[in-house]
């Protein structure tokens, strides 16, 4: 196995070559201390996303968790819980055939100041199928050519919150849990490849789900090149896979991440529970 402990207590086990880890040792149910806490962001930074097997939280040490990574704040278009704003339900039920956030992503990258993180804890899964997919954007941008890379520096992404694809897998979580005062649409206009203000590694960001075309650029014009780096940023070597259980928990960083929720389970009940973390304005 290849695991690490840390001094905090907790062991971390890389999951794949390009990203991803499981932490144990830790319960998040109760507050934790500042060696664990940092420990828990260093490998963060690290490893881009890291799961959590066997927590056991109700809906306020759920939030009272994520407070100790940043700020939650609440998604634009579907209402949280009873009493928990912050906290949306991403389901899926028995006759549904489209998954919620079922192409791949980065969250929310329509708004001005796209979410830090976000962090999804399961509560009912079907009895087989619905992992989730996690894709590395640094790697995804340093395995680039020098010419495509340099093309690509100088560049800004118009991302929207009307993209058909994406928005299809919001219809039925609209209709039944939506914001009465949501904007028809958000659009905003972000760096192609950020720099991470706390790595200071350079990740791509665009995605397939809202990118819809270069800034200055016809979305014609931009089809041939995004569809190019949509096929690139999903290689299988830049991946990880995360096969849930109940009480799983994962935490991953909006800004050099993508992932994708696998829609496998027709017929069968999945639901999850999702906080995201205020983040800054992407930056060149």
């Amino acid at each position: 196995m290849n695991a690490e402990s840390c001094a905090s207590g907790l062991t971390i086990r890389r999951c794949a070559g390009a990203l991803g880890a499981e932490v144990s040792g830790v319960d998040l149910s109760v507050p934790l201390d500042e060696v664990t806490r940092a420990a828990i962001r260093a490998a963060w930074l690290e490893h881009l996303v890291l799961f959590f097997r066997d927590q056991t939280l109700d809906h306020a040490a759920y939030l009272a968790f994520a407070r100790q990574i940043g700020e939650p704040v609440e998604y634009p278009f579907v209402r949280g819980l009873e009493g928990f704003p912050e906290i949306i339900a991403v389901r899926k039920l028995e006759h549904e055939r489209v998954n919620f956030g079922g192409v791949w992503h980065s969250d929310t990258t329509y708004l001005q100041r796209p979410p830090m993180a976000s962090m999804l804890l399961a509560r009912e899964l079907p009895p087989f199928g619905g992992d989730t997919l996690f894709a590395n954007m640094y790697l995804a941008y340093e395995s680039l050519s020098d010419g495509l890379r340099r093309t690509l520096d100088g560049l800004t992404a118009i991302n929207a919150s009307a993209r058909a694809d994406v928005s299809k897998t919001r219809e039925d979580a609209m209709r039944d849990q939506g914001q009465p005062e949501a904007p028809r649409e958000h659009v905003a206009e972000h760096p192609v490849v950020r720099t991470h203000p706390e790595t200071g590694r350079r990740a791509l960001y665009i995605n397939v789900a809202h990118t819809v075309s270069f800034g200055g650029w016809t979305e014609a014009e931009s089809r041939p090149l995004l569809d190019y780096l949509y096929q690139h940023l999903t290689r299988p070597e830049f991946t990880c896979r995360f096969v849930w259980q109940a009480g799983s928990l994962a935490l991953w960083d909006n800004r050099c991440t993508q992932h994708n929720p696998v829609n496998d389970y027709h017929g069968y009940r999945r639901i999850m529970h999702r906080i995201t973390l205020a983040g800054d304005l992407p930056r060149h």
